[in-house]
């Protein structure tokens, strides 16, 4: 049994000072690329899925996946985790379906793109994070609208993101706002907002501290310390695969994402949790185009989908590596979700502000 949750898993990162990536998949492919990067280098596993991936895939194709990938690699504790999760109903039936962590994005109203006010947020991730500490799962909240800070919007991933511009102060999580969040909600990890955003097209120049706001992760770590931040949207779109994808006909503008040693700054101050998605579907579209360039005859999928799952590979392990990951999956003993509920209940969970719990 190696399905762990979000809250065991990080707990871990925590006590011993790394990050863990988390990957978006949809299909196959990806998972199996994920799985064998985190075996080469025995680091443990976030796989998660979108409301967009759950759609195209189908919860049951998913759920059996994922069964398939915990009984390929038993030694690698695997956490699926609800990307997104837009309202109740989300949350519930990922857990249903095996995921053993959800996020409720409840920065946004239900329809996922309309800012939500902050007693909604608070009102509904509460909600959701007595639901799933039922049952042992793992929630993950968002405090703050994810956009860019420079241009003041969102960007739309699978249906998801803000529509329209909203002030700076919206997309920068408050620290005094994140510590009454989390007392309130009590969730297990909190993302914040501080300048990523979705998609490949995150900064039109390298990003600096203007729009890329590190000192919030410092300055929110420095008020919770026991608290798991998560930094969204952290895709670093190397130029090598800019390169590649243009080089056999593309045609993606020059963009920037965010950089590695601004992810690892950000782990040094209670960062736990990256979110990378764009990353992995360049590695492999890159590869999707060379091939079809190289090989014009070419049309057995096998052969574009191998290479692409390689390339895929080798990113997911450079991130292991890159954000300390590495040589930490055979140090961790799965809890069950059974205790883990047992843990919630007794208040053992409950968040650590200023060193005491909120029990205490």
């Amino acid at each position: 049994m190696a399905r762990i949750t979000l809250r065991q898993l990080l707990d871990h990162a925590a006590e011993r000072g790394y990050g863990v990536p988390a990957f978006n998949i949809n299909n196959m492919e990806q998972g199996l690329a994920i799985m064998e990067a985190a075996a080469a280098v025995d680091a443990p596993v976030i796989i998660q899925a979108s409301r967009g991936a759950r759609s195209y895939a189908g919860d049951i194709m998913l759920s059996k996946m994922i069964d398939a990938l915990e009984e390929m690699y038993p030694q690698i504790p695997l956490c699926l985790h609800q990307d997104h999760g837009n309202d109740e109903a989300t949350c519930a039936t990922a857990i249903k379906y095996g995921f053993t962590s959800v996020m409720m994005d409840g920065s946004l109203k239900a329809d996922a793109k309309t800012a939500a006010d902050y007693d909604y947020n608070v009102d509904i991730t509460r909600r959701v994070t007595d639901m799933a500490h039922w049952v042992g799962a793992s929630v993950e909240g968002e405090l703050g609208v994810l956009g860019s800070l420079e241009h003041g919007g969102g960007e739309q991933e699978d249906g998801h993101g803000l529509e329209g511009t909203v002030s700076r102060d919206q997309l920068l999580t408050d620290p005094d706002q994140a510590v009454d969040f989390v007392r309130a909600t009590k969730v297990d990890a909190l993302a914040i907002a501080m300048g990523t955003s979705h998609g490949a097209y995150k900064f039109s120049r390298q990003p600096d501290g203007d729009i890329l706001a590190m000192n919030v992760i410092e300055e929110i770590h420095r008020r919770l310390p026991n608290t798991h931040l998560v930094m969204h949207g952290s895709s670093s779109v190397p130029q090598s695969l800019q390169d590649m994808f243009n080089q056999f006909g593309g045609e993606m503008p020059q963009t920037w994402g965010v950089p590695v040693e601004e992810i690892v700054r950000g782990i040094r101050h209670g960062v736990r949790k990256v979110n990378i998605d764009t990353d992995c579907r360049l590695a492999m579209t890159a590869i999707f185009r060379k091939v079809g360039t190289q090989s014009r005859s070419e049309f057995d999928p096998r052969k574009f989908l191998k290479p692409a799952m390689d390339s895929m590979r080798d990113l997911c392990r450079e991130r292991f590596e890159q954000f300390g990951a590495s040589g930490n999956a055979s140090r961790i003993r799965v809890i069950p979700l059974a205790e883990m509920a047992k843990r919630y209940r007794s208040g053992a969970l409950d968040p650590r502000i200023g060193g005491m719990t909120e029990a205490a």
